[in-house]
């Protein structure tokens, strides 16, 4: 082959592959992505732009263990059974995870995807502002053989947020169908995921106020009502904070004596914003990096 020839054959595969990129391009700026991509990824995120959005896939996705989730075993079963239901094409429900910040609701979601990325799970990350376009991602995701999750964190809506209403229709009471690959969990540190005001329980005191209370607090607990299945997560207990914090140790290999980790721990926790598993996780991961730092330095 002459070196004419072969720059030729060169130039026409670097050609090729602009060409591929670029069909790519377009049909994630549509909102289809190609076979091969959909095929390759178990997690995925709607980028939402310009009134539209399209899908991008997540190529490293933050798995997570269900067995560091302690103290949310209940919640977990319950998840765990409904997941399951899901993958095996069976009557499921639609799931609002509420309760207190850094108690493993977004934890509890990415560790279904761990658990059955394997069986056909794929987890969809969409924002507030990518509720607008879930009938869009609905139809992109109609023929496909897996099943996906929308995972929309950490919801809240103000009375006069449009987004709120999509997602009404989206979980029941809309025109078009959800499909049967799709459903949605959603968290929330809010029960109703909108504001509730002293005002929505009293009677009218003047011409100003609402003539009908009760039909706007109905409004808003509407949007709740519409998930099948709620779980809700509460403020954990001081036992079980420890008991986290002795896992997390033990996983970071920390050769601590157990009262004086303990110790540690409750004073990390005094001077953070609570008790959690979340400050549980962020308190072993101080003291492994201070170990650390504190081993190198010795062994200069």
């Amino acid at each position: 082959m002459s070196e004419k020839t072969r720059n030729q054959e060169e130039l026409f595969i670097q050609l090729l592959e602009k060409a591929d990129t670029l069909l790519t391009h377009l049909g994630a700026r549509q909102g289809q992505l190609p076979n091969a991509v959909l095929d390759d990824y178990i997690a995925f995120r709607w980028r939402a732009q310009n009134g539209s959005g399209y899908l991008i896939p997540v190529k490293h996705p933050n798995l997570v263990g269900l067995s560091d989730l302690i103290g949310i075993e209940r919640q977990s079963r319950e998840l765990d059974r409904n997941t399951r239901q899901f993958l095996q094409g069976l009557p499921t429900n639609h799931v609002l995870l509420w309760g207190d910040r850094g108690t493993g609701k977004s934890s509890l979601v990415k560790g279904m995807l761990a658990r059955y990325a394997d069986a056909g799970l794929r987890l969809i990350g969409v924002s507030k502002e990518g509720l607008v376009h879930l009938q869009e991602i609905a139809e992109v995701l109609w023929e496909r053989p897996e099943r996906y999750i929308l995972f929309c964190d950490d919801l809240a809506f103000n009375e006069d947020e449009p987004e709120y209403r999509e997602l009404k229709a989206m979980l029941e009471g809309g025109i078009s169908a959800c499909p049967d690959n799709v459903l949605i969990y959603a968290t929330s540190n809010r029960r109703h995921l909108m504001p509730r005001q002293v005002r929505d329980n009293r009677y009218p005191q003047n011409e100003e106020d609402e003539l009908y209370p009760r039909e706007a607090t109905e409004e808003k607990v509407s949007l709740s009502d519409r998930f099948g299945l709620r779980l809700s997560f509460q403020r954990i207990s001081q036992d079980t904070y420890l008991q986290i914090v002795s896992h997390y140790a033990e996983k970071h290999g920390l050769s601590v004596p157990t009262e004086a980790l303990h110790r540690a721990a409750l004073e990390w926790e005094a001077s953070s914003s609570g008790r959690s598993g979340r400050v549980a996780y962020q308190f072993v991961a101080d003291l492994a990096g201070q170990l650390a730092l504190e081993s190198n330095t010795h062994a200069k």
